[in-house]
């Protein structure tokens, strides 16, 4: 198969890499040039984290600030597909993702070629999503397909273990307790699956129901919990970082977000989806199926 194939993305690290050399597999082996890029920012992102350096980030994150990336050295002017890689930070597109989409040249080889997103977060990841969707539609790209691979443990318990990582930088688990955090080795071996029928599409270079296929394969899930939690956050997200952006001194405010954050997440929200359960989802089964539908399509 004459097909030529662009994995570009970003990782801190290293899991996104190991999830696009199992996606693509199926892809190269059928005969397809499959190209791997990684991006990286002039000024990078450190991994592990440090807390203060991992909070600092979220007001040009949400705010879509763009930072400066070193070339991108491609080998190809077009391609027959390109396959992106990105992160959710603080519920939107990572800083070097929104980088990249903001390239001129990146999008110049975005235009009217078919795109397959793959994300890689803990669970919250249908605002990045949304932008990024938004983002692939204004550069005249072609989304074809998605997937969104996430942190399958509990909404507390994955924040403790991915917290863990990325301040210890050890996928391992905390305290020999808590479960591995991140996206489960399993389900990273599992997009070989999602990069077969990929591999099927591209030969004949028709995409009309791949997304269907791979929604049949589980490759996006929308739990209703997260995308109501999500709904709220963003907005709540959207004003802390327009608030502190302003602010010549940001450190004390960046540490009330966290401390808000904490409290959020395990006081506030189980409050709130309680309420919910009570008294708006028992009522609104259509308008949370078209919500969940719009997420789980391209367009």
């Amino acid at each position: 198969m004459d097909k030529k194939v662009l994995a570009i993305y970003y990782t801190q690290s290293g899991q996104m890499g190991q999830i696009i050399d199992s996606f693509t597999h199926p892809i190269a082996q059928t005969g397809a040039m499959v190209e791997k890029v990684l991006i990286k920012p002039v000024t990078d992102y450190a991994f592990p984290w440090t807390g203060n350096r991992f909070f600092s980030v979220m007001p040009d994150c949400v705010l879509s600030v763009p930072t400066a990336l070193e070339p991108i050295d491609l080998k190809e002017k077009s391609y027959d597909l390109i396959i992106l890689g990105y992160q959710p930070w603080f519920l939107s597109p990572s800083i070097p993702s929104n980088s990249l989409l903001n390239h001129p040249g990146f999008q110049a080889v975005l235009k009217g070629t078919p795109v397959i997103t793959i994300s890689a977060g803990r669970n919250m990841w249908l605002n990045a999503y949304d932008r990024i969707r938004q983002s692939l539609k204004d550069t005249g790209a072609d989304l074809v397909g998605n997937i969104a691979l996430v942190d399958q443990h509990a909404n507390p318990i994955s924040f403790i273990t991915i917290f863990y990582w990325m301040i210890k930088g050890k996928k391992e688990r905390y305290l020999n307790i808590f479960p591995k955090p991140g996206v489960s080795d399993a389900d990273i071996r599992n997009t070989a699956v999602f990069g077969s029928i990929v591999a099927r599409h591209l030969e004949i270079s028709e995409w009309k129901d791949l997304q269907q296929e791979l929604l049949d394969q589980k490759a996006v899930v929308v739990k209703y919990p997260l995308m109501f939690i999500e709904g709220k956050a963003k907005f709540i997200f959207a004003a802390w970082a327009k608030f502190i952006a302003k602010r010549k001194n940001k450190a004390p405010w960046l540490s009330a977000f966290k401390y808000y954050l904490f409290v959020a997440l395990f006081l506030g929200a189980p409050v709130l989806l309680t309420l919910d359960a009570i008294f708006v989802k028992p009522f609104s089964a259509r308008r949370i199926k078209a919500k969940k539908q719009n997420y789980l399509q391209v367009n």
